[in-house]
């Protein structure tokens, strides 16, 4: 299996940036741009996307933290802060429990409450609407979910490009692995640092998440969708940021 990454940057600490479903290493450069005076940085295609292979039949959380273990096992920094978007949530999770250097995470809009774990109907209902009609689900309901009022019309039209250009079974099959995968006992095992940032499109439960992570704090970024990164990068920044400096400090 082939993966793409880009690595660029100079510091100590290498920033890991890590994509959600569907995406590519390309969503985070703005984050690039604001950090590699002061970070490494490192942006990750998963298998199946972006540049990477596509040769993976059938994937798993497991097998997406060891592309994340292969591409670090190439940067030589003796501290990596993962910082993982929507499913890979899980990925950047399962990851750090394999890798020695890891010095935190942040989570980007995922695992809002650990307390809840999806019911297999409502997963097997929402990936047979995947294979059956995607663009439908691209252009009628997915948005209710990832968009908020305020996201930059240019961002769906982006995204809903990207989306598109798999076809529903490929899309599917990338996703299901995240609702496979019961996250809470490995956030146990954590013991790093985990914070995240996190739109109000949907209610992030903290107390919830303070169980079962060992160290858990939320920053809230009002008024965006699903991807903070992309629609307010500069805010988004000044929030890692933030959270950089909590954790070297």
């Amino acid at each position: 299996m082939s993966i793409h990454a880009e690595v660029t940057g100079n510091g100590a600490t290498a920033l890991m940036f890590v994509h959600g479903w569907l995406g590519s290493g390309r969503w985070w450069d703005a984050q690039r741009d604001a950090f590699a005076e002061t970070h490494t940085i490192v942006q990750i295609d998963l298998a199946g996307h972006g540049a990477s292979g596509r040769e993976r039949t059938y994937g798993s959380v497991e097998a997406y933290a060891e592309d994340i273990k292969a591409v670090l096992e190439r940067v030589e920094c003796p501290r990596v802060v993962l910082v993982g978007h929507s499913m890979s949530g899980s990925n950047v999770v399962e990851a750090s429990l394999h890798l020695e250097r890891v010095a935190a995470i942040v989570l980007v809009d995922t695992l809002k409450n650990l307390d809840q774990v999806p019911v297999p109907a409502e997963i097997e209902g929402m990936l047979a609407l995947y294979r059956r009609d995607f663009r439908a689900a691209i252009e009628n309901v997915v948005p209710k979910f990832l968009f908020a009022p305020t996201t930059p019309p240019e961002i769906v039209a982006r995204l809903t490009r990207e989306f598109l250009a798999v076809t529903g079974d490929y899309a599917a099959s990338l996703l299901e692995p995240f609702y496979r995968y019961d996250v809470r006992e490995p956030a146990r095992q954590v013991r790093v640092p985990v914070r995240a940032i996190n739109s109000d499109l949907h209610p992030t439960d903290v107390a919830a998440n303070q169980r079962w992570f060992s160290n858990y704090a939320m920053r809230l970024m009002p008024g965006v969708g699903h991807y903070p990164m992309l629609e307010q990068p500069a805010t988004f920044n000044d929030h890692l940021r933030g959270v950089l400096d909590e954790l070297a400090g």
